[in-house]
């Protein structure tokens, strides 16, 4: 019943980001940061947090790593999941037409911080976040459980630098005064 689970959360994760990329996609990109390293860390997120789970709910082969859990595990795993779905499409939807997949500045491109980003200035990485902590819950393999974790840990360190830097060179002291009173991926308790 999990493994249904998470594939039912997969196909809503789709659903966001395919909805999204086609609302932006008239709107011109202006400043582009693709390279060989996004590249590979999307592909790399790709692997650990969509084929290597699909491996294991479609098929015996990583069966081998599997462990056993209570079945309230499984159900904090789907709230967990849950929450993440929710962030994903709330910080997608306040995000607009400024959204893009890779480290990218659209025309118009604002700064937004409202909705789910007042917080916190990363809100996708952190349902991505609760997305690779609900997975272990739901999908009780060693491989399959832990995949996304292990894909999205590089993806996270190494982009999110990368992606604040683009974001202070296009909004200069806003982006910098953003970062003193929003957390990166957990809100912040106590402001500066």
């Amino acid at each position: 019943m999990f493994k249904t689970i998470y594939f039912i959360g997969l196909i809503t994760i789709f659903g966001i980001r395919l909805w999204y990329r086609w609302r932006a996609r008239n709107n011109e990109i202006v400043v582009s940061r693709s390279s060989p390293l996004e590249i590979a860390l999307l592909a790399l997120g790709f692997v650990g947090m969509v084929l290597v789970p699909n491996v294991y709910v479609f098929s015996p082969l990583l069966a081998f790593a599997d462990y056993s859990l209570p079945e309230w595990a499984g159900w904090l795993g789907t709230a967990v999941f849950a929450a993440a779905l929710w962030l994903l499409w709330r910080s997608h939807a306040d995000l607009g037409r400024n959204w893009s997949q890779t480290l990218e500045v659209r025309k118009g491109h604002q700064l937004i911080t409202s909705g789910v980003y007042k917080r916190i200035r990363h809100p996708m990485y952190a349902a991505f976040l609760l997305w690779g902590l609900a997975l272990p819950l739901l999908l009780h393999n060693w491989i399959a459980g832990w995949s996304h974790l292990v894909a999205f840990l590089p993806l996270y360190f190494l982009r999110v630098p990368r992606e604040e830097q683009l974001m202070h060179e296009q909004f200069g002291e806003a982006y910098h005064a953003y970062m003193e009173r929003a957390g990166r991926v957990l809100p912040r308790v106590f402001q500066k």
